[in-house]
């Protein structure tokens, strides 16, 4: 027992006074002479004995009386622990992924916890509370309870690891408080590991929150699977996990207009194909009706006025291999000899193609310093017979040169299958035995920070690569090499160019880091924006001379299609769609996590957290057990004889 005012507990050193007095109180007794009698005398010690015994009583009841008020007023009371002495600090993460749109008992999950949130903590209490896109930092529930209200689904999303990580740095350095985080989730299975450090300063507590049905459908990705002169082949893939549907109807919108419509059976994968007219601006959707989580129900993609990737290629040997890998239908390819160059064309190009030149011109030299400066790519392939001198200086923009060359024979046998070039469907899988090509001869080649591409059997680089610069250590003419005849030329050149001009493709993901250029003129401190409705975003962009490098990573955070403006004109539009990992409902068990207390309940977590500090006041049973002492009191002078 502990008091909430131990110092009035002095005032009990006050009962010793009834006590003295009883004690040493002084009476004077008149001597009367009376008739001496035997039972008389008998009678008297009697009654002396008797009042003895009264007044003893009334003092014991008295004393208690007044110690119980002293009592009640110093406040006792109990608790569990020393808890409620310390300063408190509470951290709650409220899991408002996409996946939290599944529905419990009582509505979708994370409208639930936001009313049992509410329900739950003291409107003044001191609390911190983290979302996926958000942080209310050391509020109050009174402060924030409208945001709580409004609070949106996120395409974000955050591990457990993450969000521990993010708790603990809002805590404050305080040593004496008392340290708790809820994590208010689904907890839904993801690549992440959950292992819980023992934490003796903080009480970690799992609010495990479970859909009624684990039944999900989505449109998990489309792509164009074929195209001929007249139409194009959109095929959209779903997946399904829960129990099989017979007839599920999907839906394709150009804008807002229904253009085609057609239904699947879908156990736990199912695929249909459109077809749409070629040379068509379409900026386009697909729906399906599924009653549970709504986010994946739609998948927008666009379709934009096709764009050429501009190619120059300066020969010094044959060009026709570039001629047949980059067609008219994708490519502007242009090639010149280097004697008849017109140096105009260099600015409008995306990729130039050095083929085999005897030596490099200084003025050339300086253009292509220049234009892979404003972000062109250019591909090098020496000659056999090489003004090494001129190669050099050229090389050296990107931390390389050549040193000799190597007369001996090798061979192509190592591909980077990670490099973009290659990572991107290029291989089903790793291929350890092909018909390797070769070269006669090669050049010795030192450079700090050259990616190699792909390599000869002793490890040195063939083709390597500098930020945007794809250099060649080999001529590859018929006469000194057979990779021109290789598997690998296609994809190798093809890709090269595709990297040096990124076309927008038929959607990107949110959260997801994409890339893609735009190729217009800006003025002077001019920016692209990306519009849809009333929602107009800022990408973070850098302008080269004839494009515009466009990077997106959370931003634009609602799916849709987005206008490319230029101040007010529309460039071209770019499709954006939530990540579908959350579309499968699986989750994660939570029993085999040790260090933490696992609930199913908000409301059970916060009585327990009150519990472990509550504090039982005894005032009001010393004030009764004082009242009760009075009228004992009362019935000892009244009947007591």
């Amino acid at each position: 027992m502990q008091f909430k005012h131990p110092e009035l507990l002095y005032a009990l050193f006050l009962l010793l006074i009834p006590i003295i007095v009883h004690l040493f109180q002084l009476r004077k007794f008149q001597k009367v002479d009376f008739t001496n009698v035997a039972f008389l005398k008998e009678a008297t010690l009697q009654t002396r004995k008797s009042s003895q015994i009264k007044k003893w009583l009334i003092l014991l009841t008295r004393l208690l009386l007044l110690a119980a008020l002293v009592i009640a007023f110093a406040q006792p009371f109990t608790s569990k622990s020393n808890s409620f002495k310390t300063e408190k600090e509470t951290i709650i993460y409220l899991d408002n992924s996409f996946s939290m749109q599944a529905k419990g008992n009582q509505g979708e999950l994370l409208k639930r916890a936001v009313q049992d949130i509410i329900a739950n903590v003291p409107e003044n209490q001191n609390i911190s509370i983290i979302t996926n896109d958000g942080v209310f930092k050391n509020t109050t529930l009174k402060a924030i309870k409208n945001d709580l209200l409004k609070l949106n689904y996120s395409s974000n999303g955050l591990s457990p690891e993450a969000v521990l990580l993010k708790s603990k740095t809002l805590f404050n350095n305080k040593s004496n408080t008392l340290k708790n985080i809820i994590l208010i989730s689904d907890f839904q299975e993801d690549k992440s590991s959950f292992k819980v450090e023992s934490d003796p300063l903080i009480n970690l507590n799992l609010v495990n929150l479970n859909p009624l049905n684990s039944n999900n459908i989505s449109i998990d990705s489309i792509y164009i699977s074929e195209t001929n002169p007249s139409s194009i082949e959109l095929k959209v893939t779903l997946k399904n996990s829960g129990i099989p549907i017979e007839n599920l109807p999907v839906s394709l919108y150009n804008d807002d207009n229904l253009i085609a419509k057609t239904s699947v059976a879908i156990e736990q994968g199912a695929e249909t194909i459109f077809s749409l007219p070629v040379d068509q601006i379409i900026n386009g959707k697909i729906t399906i009706d599924d009653s549970n989580l709504q986010f994946d129900n739609t998948l927008y993609f666009n379709i934009n006025k096709a764009s050429k990737i501009n190619i120059l290629a300066i020969n010094g040997q044959d060009d026709s291999f570039l001629k047949r890998i980059y067609p008219k239908t994708e490519f502007n390819y242009n090639a010149s000899p280097v004697n008849q160059l017109n140096y105009n064309l260099i600015d409008v190009q995306h990729l130039i193609i050095l083929n085999e030149l005897n030596s490099i011109p200084i003025a050339l030299f300086s253009a292509l310093k220049q234009f892979t400066s404003q972000g062109g790519s250019i591909i090098v392939m020496p000659s056999k017979a090489i003004n090494m001198a001129s190669y050099n200086q050229l090389l050296a923009n990107y931390n390389g040169g050549f040193n000799d060359v190597m007369t001996s024979e090798k061979r192509i046998t190592t591909i980077n299958y990670s490099h973009p070039l290659y990572n991107n469907g290029v291989f089903e899988k790793q291929v350890k035995n092909f018909q390797y090509p070769k070269v006669n001869s090669f050049y010795n080649i030192a450079s700090s920070g050259l990616s190699p591409v792909l390599q000869f059997e002793d490890e040195k680089i063939f083709l390597g690569q500098k930020k945007n610069a794809y250099i060649f250590t080999a001529a590859l003419n018929q006469d000194n090499s057979n990779f021109k005849n290789s598997p690998l030329i296609v994809p190798t050149f093809y890709n090269i160019a595709k990297q040096s001009f990124k076309i927008p493709v038929l959607y990107y993901t949110i959260g997801k880091e994409n890339t893609f250029d735009v190729e217009t003129k800006m003025q002077q401190d001019a920016v692209l924006s990306l519009e849809n409705g009333t929602i107009n975003r800022i990408p973070k962009q850098q302008y080269f001379n004839n494009k515009v490098v466009v990077k997106t990573l959370e931003e634009p955070s609602f799916s849709g299609t987005y206008l490319i403006k230029n101040k007010n004109e529309t460039i071209k539009n770019v499709s954006y769609n939530y990540n579908r990992n959350e579309s499968k409902l699986t989750y994660r068990n939570l029993s085999s996590i040790e260090n933490v207390t696992v609930s199913d309940s908000i409301t059970k977590v916060f009585d327990t957290i009150k519990s472990d500090t509550k504090v039982n006041a005894l005032w009001k049973w010393f004030a009764i057990f004082a009242l009760a002492l009075l009228i004992i009191e009362m019935l000892i002078l009244k009947f007591f004889k």
